[in-house]
């Protein structure tokens, strides 16, 4: 126990000095920061994580539950340069269809028959950082448009609201269903696909 305390209080130090040292886009993720190997494909998921963090662009991650991907998420917000900000993780598949919307955008008051106050959504809290959307195949055609519309203006209205409300958000998304076959069925839109699958990261 000792030696893991100083060995914790040793890695402090030095990502405190790392941190001060180096800009945010000079950042590389720890191995302990994802996943632990030293296969060829996790080399190039590093690889790619280098690249993709400092940027904006929206990430799609892929993957069977279990291999990792909210890990690969928070370590792509934690080496960009909105690491500093907010994380917001919201399941679209743990969420009842009915409550997703208010959940994601929120809503003003009297806007239903519960809505004694204003409500801020995840979008508003995730501002000037990074929102995490874990099985985006699960999203419900309707708010797959809103989705969209956030995409392409960086604004969204609120339940009940006549006016929009501007974020800054940078998305990540994962997925355990092939996309490609939803876009096909017509389960999930094509224009929503192109717009969250910018940089791909696969992961076996």
């Amino acid at each position: 126990l000792r030696l893991r305390v100083e060995r914790a209080l040793r890695d402090g130090a030095a990502e405190k000095k790392r941190k001060d040292t180096n800009p945010p886009e000079q950042r590389r993720p720890r191995k302990s920061d994802v996943v632990i190997g030293g296969s060829s494909w996790i080399k190039e998921l590093y690889e790619r994580i280098s690249m993709v963090a400092p940027t904006d662009v929206t990430v799609s991650i892929t993957g069977e539950s279990g291999t990792g991907k909210e890990l690969v998420a928070r370590t792509i917000h934690n080496l960009s340069t909105r690491y500093e900000q907010p994380f917001v993780v919201v399941n679209c598949g743990a969420i009842p269809e009915a409550l997703l919307e208010d959940e994601l955008f929120g809503h003003v008051r009297g806007a239903f028959t519960d809505a004694s106050k204003d409500r801020e959504g995840l979008f508003s809290a995730a501002n000037t950082g990074t929102l995490f959307l874990d099985e985006i195949g699960e999203l419900p055609l309707s708010l797959q448009v809103k989705l969209l519309r956030v995409l392409q203006s960086q604004e969204f209205r609120r339940i009940g609201d006549d006016r929009d409300i501007s974020v800054d958000v940078r998305l990540l998304t994962a997925t355990n269903k092939d996309l490609d076959k939803a876009v096909a069925s017509g389960a999930f839109r094509q224009d929503l696909f192109y717009r969250i699958n910018v940089f791909p990261l696969a992961l076996p």
